[in-house]
């Protein structure tokens, strides 16, 4: 489980390095599909991430306002805040929260539940899934630089044990 938020805040942090030589108006231009730009995609990402999280701790879930991070660096400064409480919790997942119990209420009164350990896949796969979104938009515009390789090898998430 680590390995791939590991993996997701790698490829995050390199998207955002990509970001970084391309204007504003580039960065804020609606595309189709997903939630909107590539950097509400971005903030979009790393909210739910966050959120996920902290329901799973039975913490308030506080809904951020995207308008209140509409630059690059503001997203960046998002994750950096939220980014701590998440790994602690990664950190220490264990088998034993694997199937534990998530109640889900939805609005029509219905409840859904699930396990933790599919939740905690559902936030990898919601990254992943967004940034398989930003690839396809960056080669539709045309954009020079190559998009991020979603590889997983390569990116020395296991260390490799030596005979």
């Amino acid at each position: 489980m680590e390995t791939f938020f590991r993996y997701n805040w790698i490829v995050r942090e390199q998207w955002y390095e990509w970001c970084v030589d391309l204007p504003e108006e580039e960065l804020l231009c609606p595309r189709t599909g997903g939630v909107g730009s590539i950097l509400q995609t971005l903030f979009h990402i790393v909210d739910v991430e966050w959120s996920w999280i902290r329901i799973l701790q039975g913490k308030p879930d506080d809904q951020e306002n995207f308008d209140d991070y509409a630059t690059l660096q503001k997203v960046r400064e998002l994750d950096q805040r939220f980014k701590p409480e998440v790994e602690a919790f990664v950190a220490a997942w264990n088998d034993s929260m694997e199937t534990r119990v998530f109640y889900d209420y939805r609005p029509d009164g219905s409840v859904d539940m699930d396990a933790w350990g599919e939740v905690m896949r559902h936030i990898i796969a919601h990254q992943i899934h967004h940034m398989g979104q930003l690839s396809v938009w960056a080669r539709e515009k045309g954009i020079q630089k190559n998009p991020i390789s979603p590889n997983v090898i390569g990116k020395n998430l296991i260390a490799v044990q030596q005979k």
